[in-house]
């Protein structure tokens, strides 16, 4: 793999908190060898590390969100068939600087998976939204339909109960919240302290009262597909060639896991940073067919430590795909730009806001 590009945008004013750092953002670390990274994975790693944008959490624990009480909630609210959920207006009542400060405090666990729930915080605002249809006005983050069972049940969605059940405390300390407004806020703070850009949000989302409007499977993207799959996806949401390459750049955050999506494994050795290296990856490695007895996937040649999915891969072979993917793995900047456009319009799509909501343009916590 060729000298990743130097990062574009500096946040020298951030610093990140010894308890923040992933097992994989941090070596050496016993995290990282029981994930099976060999010295070359730690020697890219450390490459990216020195290149990475630092981040700030907020010094707020989860407190009383013990794991039994969240498994609790996730039950009862999940697989219930209607719950008091929040109307229109209930929103002039919430203070949303306090909900991004809370959301905040409860992205750090040392204890989950890479050591942040930002990455799943970012991929329930996705899905939340990503089920709209322009032609039929149906699906998106408005009625927050993802939190019954009828469409958390899809195959998209396995293991966003975990995120759900993360953040239900605050729709309980923040009675006027709609679920449609904690799950797409809880998106844009995620990218934000992770060192991403900032995103653009506005309140204003009503919550369904029962399942009736829950959107057919299939509306989200299918990681096995290629091309064409990932445009007609995207296309029925209203989203060009651009907006596309910029929003699955999102991928820099997070790894797949078998028991969920099926597919294994991290894109890159900083999944808790919001960064282009999902472009820089995606050019710089070679990547080849994984060895094994699930789904069809790529892993980095050098030491298989690393993945990409069919539709991933898409974005390098297609030539219009390409132009952009060139483009924000030479340009950090120019990434976070089109990806903060993208991502907001994401989140409001289907939704009629109340025309005085106002927009807000959260600061990060330092």
């Amino acid at each position: 793999m060729s000298a990743l590009r130097p990062a574009s945008r500096i946040l020298a004013a951030r610093t990140l908190r010894p308890a923040a750092l992933s097992p994989l953002s941090a070596a050496p670390r016993v995290g990282m060898a029981a994930r099976g990274f060999s010295s070359r994975s730690r020697q890219q790693h450390q490459h990216q590390q020195r290149q990475m944008p630092a981040t700030a959490k907020a010094a707020v624990g989860p407190g009383a969100l013990g794991a039994l009480a969240l498994g609790a909630l996730a039950g009862w609210y999940l697989f219930s068939s209607g719950d008091s959920g929040s109307d229109g207006d209930s929103w002039r009542a919430v203070d949303f600087h306090r909900v991004y400060a809370d959301i905040a405090g409860l992205l750090d666990d040392d204890d989950y998976d890479d050591g942040s729930y930002g990455p799943v915080f970012v991929r329930l605002a996705w899905h939340a939204s990503g089920t709209f249809d322009r032609k039929t006005r149906t699906g998106g983050s408005d009625g927050a339909t993802i939190r019954f069972a009828a469409e958390a049940g899809h195959g998209a969605n396995a293991g966003l109960d975990v995120a759900r059940a993360r953040l239900e405390p605050l729709k309980r300390k923040y009675p006027g919240l709609s679920y449609g407004d904690l799950y797409t806020l809880a998106g844009v703070v995620a990218v934000q302290e992770l060192g991403g850009p900032t995103v653009r949000w506005r309140p204003g989302r009503s919550d369904s009262k029962t399942a009736a409007h829950c959107t057919p499977d299939g509306r989200l993207p299918d990681a096995a597909q290629g091309a064409g799959h990932v445009r007609d996806i995207f296309y029925r949401m209203g989203f060009g060639d651009q907006e596309i390459a910029a929003l699955i750049g999102a991928h820099a955050l997070g790894r797949c896991h078998p028991t969920r999506s099926g597919f294994d494994g991290p894109w890159n050795a900083s999944p808790t940073a919001f960064t282009n290296f999902f472009y820089t990856e995606l050019l710089d490695d070679k990547w080849v067919p994984k060895k094994w007895d699930g789904p069809f996937q790529y892993v980095d040649k050098q030491s298989g430590a690393f993945m990409m999915l069919p539709a991933d891969m898409a974005l390098k072979t297609d030539p219009v795909f390409r132009r952009h993917v060139e483009r924000y793995a030479a340009d950090q900047d120019a990434f976070f730009a089109d990806f903060a456009r993208a991502f907001a319009k994401l989140l409001e799509l289907g939704v009629s806001f109340p025309a005085d909501a106002p927009v807000y343009e959260f600061k990060t916590l330092e």
